[in-house]
């Protein structure tokens, strides 16, 4: 195998072996600690700019198949583990993880040690770093470029070109495409929802101009102060006082909107583990998450809206209900591509509200 080498901004060197694309790439790296769902992850808009570890040591095993895809190309700027299946085992395996590498052309590295990488992030929180190819590699050469790299990736960029609608339902969701998995549309479809997706850029006037029922603000990549544009027309949408849910940043987004505060987290919550206390119900759940940045918790009077979820780990703001609108909002991915789905009741909330059983 052909050596590759794993260069972070502070100057720590892992050597590895080359899997997928030549070359060199750079990002910030970041973890996710998910045992299965990494296509889903490498497809996810939410880690667009970003390289990403994958924690369980053995990954690939299941192969890839491409109907897991959440966006039509690869998201991360590429990624790193410790060790690959060469003879994946499923029924649904259409080619193995480094076939699929080499075909989409993604720069990754395997055969390091990513338990000490791990530990590196979570005291130093997460850190630029380059993967390369190049067996005569000098950091000093590369150390400016690696260290002054930032995430560029923004909504626009992640989102749809166009307004498409799907399903024939009797209930019009509006979703909002900020970077969305693809997955977002399956829980709405199943429940019988006509969907119509609308590029990130769209004015709150033309999509109340068409009468939905509820608006979906999707997940998306990046900080969320960044989007500027997109704070104003979330306002305006959860001022039209249209049943609303947000989710990942759709929930920034609106926090935002509504006067509160975010912040980058030290390394993120990434994967399919995350545990989160519904106050409730007063269970606690498991869920999936892929996100940089969270709710500042108290940045948002308590007149405007109240807190419903709370991360068992961090204490983090992982869901909002706001007083005088019917609008709910999750840290959390409620559609769980991949993970559990116990968290499902809150589309089932979010249809109820269409209909208008309950109020938010």
């Amino acid at each position: 195998m052909k050596k590759a080498i794993l260069a972070l901004a502070d100057g720590t060197i892992f050597n590895g072996y080359s899997l997928g694309a030549t070359g060199e790439t750079i990002g910030e790296i970041v973890f996710t600690t998910g045992m299965v769902g990494y296509l889903e992850t490498m497809t996810d808009p939410s880690c667009s700019g970003l390289i990403v570890a994958m924690t369980y040591p053995v990954i690939g095993n299941y192969g890839v198949n491409r109907e897991d895809c959440q966006s039509d190309k690869v998201q991360v700027r590429g990624l790193i583990m410790k060790e690959v299946s060469d003879f994946p085992s499923n029924f649904r395996c259409q080619e193995t993880l480094e076939e699929y590498l080499i075909s989409e052309n993604v720069i990754a590295i395997t055969g390091i040690d990513t338990r000490a990488l791990t530990k590196i992030i979570r005291n130093k929180g997460a850190i630029n770093g380059m993967i390369t190819t190049d067996e005569n590699f000098d950091f000093e050469e590369h150390a400016e470029k690696i260290r002054s790299y930032k995430v560029a990736s923004t909504v626009d960029s992640c989102s749809a070109t166009e307004q498409t609608t799907y399903g024939e339902g009797s209930l019009h969701v509006a979703l909002m495409d900020y970077g969305m998995k693809k997955n977002l549309l399956a829980p709405l479809l199943a429940r019988g929802a006509k969907v119509t997706v609308y590029p990130a850029s769209t004015p709150a006037e033309a999509v109340l101009a068409d009468n939905p029922d509820g608006i979906l603000l999707s997940n998306g990549p990046g900080n969320p102060t960044a989007c500027t544009q997109q704070i104003a027309e979330v306002k305006a949408l959860i001022e039209s006082k249209k049943p609303l849910l947000g989710i990942s940043l759709g929930h920034q987004l609106a926090a935002l909107a509504m006067g509160g505060q975010t912040e980058k987290l030290p390394f993120g919550h990434r994967g399919a583990n995350q545990p989160v206390k519904d106050f409730a119900s007063g269970r606690t759940f498991i869920t999936t998450q892929n996100h940089g940045y969270v709710v500042t918790k108290g940045s948002l009077a308590e007149d405007v809206a109240e807190l419903t979820h709370v991360n068992v780990n961090d204490g983090t703001v992982e869901g909002l209900r706001y007083k005088n609108y019917p609008a709910v909002t999750v840290q959390f991915h409620p559609e769980a591509k991949p993970g559990t789905k116990d968290t499902g009741y809150l589309y089932d909330e979010f249809f109820a509200m269409m209909e208008g059983k309950c109020n938010a």
